[in-house]
């Protein structure tokens, strides 16, 4: 691990939509993070209670700012968006202060 690794983690509910269903429509954006700087990996899980956790591993936490910014910018019209309820969006962005990989 670089000292600049951060941990993305967003949080959402979904309108109407499964889980499988938004991870089907996710295929651009999986595109599009796969061409940014710092991109390390993505996992989506779905929680007990129906939230999404949507968590990417960056580089840095500039790669991953600036890869939001790109993305709302570049993608603004992709149906991702309004599959999620906008009021329940919880986005945070971490430097990552410990690692134990096996």
């Amino acid at each position: 691990m670089k000292n600049t690794e951060a941990l993305e983690i967003t949080t959402f509910k979904l309108n109407s939509f499964s889980c499988k269903e938004f991870i089907e429509a996710n295929t651009e954006i999986d595109h599009f993070l796969k061409r940014q700087p710092g991109f390390r990996s993505r996992k989506i899980v779905q929680q007990n209670d129906g939230t999404i956790a949507d968590i990417l591993i960056w580089g840095s936490v500039k790669n991953g700012t600036d890869s939001m910014h790109r993305l709302m910018d570049e993608l603004a019209d992709s149906v991702v968006h309004d599959m999620i309820d906008q009021s329940t969006v919880n986005w945070n962005i971490s430097k990552v202060e410990h690692d134990l990989t096996n």
